[in-house]
């Protein structure tokens, strides 16, 4: 004989699946954003998500039908979910650290596939749990719910839709509203308390495990409480600003003499200010001949579009450089637009537009004598704008004289490499294709145009310059760039697996940095 409890009312069995299925995405989606900025959020890692969370159901799905058979008492039910609210509570505070561990531990043993391991370990670790438990939400309710075979049908196609819909709700709320507004840690939180609050009502009701539920209600107010001192690199002391946006988690750090952007926790520098006003040393200096080979110089006026404008580096150094030309930068992410104004002096003559990039071309009449392509992330290429017909687009929006320079950040040694592929892609729409790999660092500069007088028009600039710094740079660009002959390594929009390329180069690069403390961790313990 059933218990006499709140679940006579079938509304809270129909809320308990509706914040049930929502939970479920909220922590996928939580998942993404705790795991991006340690191993980025390419398609790689979603995929990796994805399918450890449908196991981690499926798995609870089953597990929970022979429970509700075997011992239809509501009462583990709710005892589960509160374990999952606690778990999932616990999520972005214990998570990070684990993260963090099972990757160094991997690097140490694991050469191939290195991001596909990490991101299953920490998947497996970290989230599968809470969703398990939550996959047996289901099977159980459809026994406390059905009293006849002659609704079943109906109860059960209800119990499904509440569990659709309040999945829906739980993707669009977490991107759109509380990661952006209060950040991933809160997050988390907000969805554990509500799967709490559940748990803790139906107990009430029956006036049993008060303890356990006083210990859940407790914990999630302490984490609560210090969650305003959250950080995703919790061994940094210096950090300036970390924030999320809706794309990005956001990592500002200054120095005496820098200012710093990150989107990852672990390595890149998307964006940096010298507080001297020297050059940086790094990529965007390279990029610098590509106005001049546009025959642009301080004297005279051009128009410059920066495809991945970050917060601004490589517009600020044209306008110091370029003063009479007018520079448009185009960026997705609103976030890294405001803090280029607040931290990073972005000129007020830049004009900025808040759009994907290619969107932006396709909308755009205009034709410019440069546009920069800084839109790739690590191994965060996106293959929208990694294609034929994306570069095809940009050459239709150059002028006669123009050029198209695209920061490439994923230098390989091995062949053929992600890099291979782009610029055979760049070479099948432009007549001439020049590389200039940057020092000291895993980027390189690709100069492509179709006017075959192009190089002497960078060289007479060049060597008309009077600014010290810039003429030094740039006889550096001179000597270090060599022509592509292009070959039949094309990306398409139908066909573009950037992410595994880039995963590629990404193995190369960790084997290469972990080499010396894998040889010694080895040698000391074994």
């Amino acid at each position: 004989m059933k218990e006499k409890n709140i679940l006579s009312n079938k509304y809270f069995l129909y809320i308990t699946e509706f914040f049930s299925g929502m939970s479920v995405m909220a922590v996928e989606l939580g998942a993404s954003r705790l795991m991006a900025p340690y191993f980025s959020s390419s398609q790689i890692v979603w995929t990796v998500i994805i399918g450890v969370i449908m196991i981690a159901m499926a798995f609870g799905n089953v597990w929970g039908g022979r429970i509700a058979d075997k011992s239809p008492s509501p009462n583990k039910l709710y005892g589960r979910l509160l374990l999952a609210a606690v778990w999932i509570a616990l999520i972005p505070f214990a998570g990070r650290y684990l993260i963090t561990g099972i990757s160094l531990l991997l690097a140490v043993f694991v050469t191939k596939n290195f991001l596909v391991w990490a991101a299953l370990f920490t998947c497996l670790a970290v989230f599968a749990f809470p969703c398990v438990l939550l996959g047996t939400v289901t099977p159980s309710l459809v026994k406390y719910s059905v009293n006849s075979l002659d609704n079943n049908g109906k109860i059960v196609g209800e119990l499904g839709a509440l569990n659709t819909i309040g999945s829906i709700i739980g993707t669009f709320l977490p991107t759109f509203v509380t990661i952006p507004s209060v950040g991933t840690a809160i997050t988390f939180l907000i969805f554990s308390g509500v799967l709490a609050f559940i748990s803790i009502i139906y107990f009430l009701s029956i006036r049993k495990n008060l303890i356990k539920c006083t210990l859940s209600v407790v914990l999630i107010l302490i984490l609560g409480l210090t969650s305003s001192n959250y950080s995703f690199a919790f061994w940094e002391n210096d950090i300036t600003l970390e924030d999320e946006s809706i794309y990005n988690y956001l990592q500002v750090k200054e120095s005496d003499s820098s200012i710093i952007l990150s989107t990852n926790v672990l390595f890149g520098v998307q964006s940096i200010l010298r507080k001297d006003a020297r050059l940086t040393g790094m990529y965007y200096d390279y990029a610098l001949a590509a106005p001049l080979m546009a025959d642009i110089n301080k004297d005279t006026t051009g128009n410059i579009l920066i495809l991945g404008l970050g917060t601004g580096t490589f517009a600020k150094y044209c306008k110091d450089y370029f003063p009479k030309c007018m520079i448009e930068g185009v960026e997705i992410d609103k976030k890294i637009a405001d803090l280029a104004t607040e931290y990073f002096n972005l000129p007020d003559s830049v004009q900025v537009s808040i759009y994907d990039g290619r969107s932006y071309l396709t909308a755009s009449e205009k034709k410019y004598d440069v546009i920069m392509v800084d839109a790739y992330q690590d191994i965060t290429i996106p293959f929208q704008m990694s294609s034929v017909e994306f570069f095809t687009e940009v050459s239709n929006h150059l002028t006669s004289n123009g050029v198209m320079v695209v920061n490439m950040n994923m230098k390989s040694k091995s062949k053929p490499s992600i890099n291979d592929y782009l610029c055979d892609t760049i070479g099948s729409v432009f007549d001439y294709v020049y590389t200039a790999p940057v020092e000291g660092g895993t980027n390189c500069e690709v100069f492509a145009f179709q006017n075959s007088n192009t190089l002497n028009t960078f060289e007479k600039n060049r060597n008309a310059l009077t600014e010290h710094t810039l003429s030094e740079m740039m006889e550096t660009v001179s000597q270090s760039m060599k022509y592509r002959t292009s070959g039949n390594l094309l990306l398409t929009d139908d066909k573009a697996p950037v992410e595994l390329l880039g995963m590629q180069v990404l193995d190369e690069i960790i084997a290469d940095e972990l080499d010396y403390y894998r040889d010694l961790y080895l040698g000391k313990f074994f």
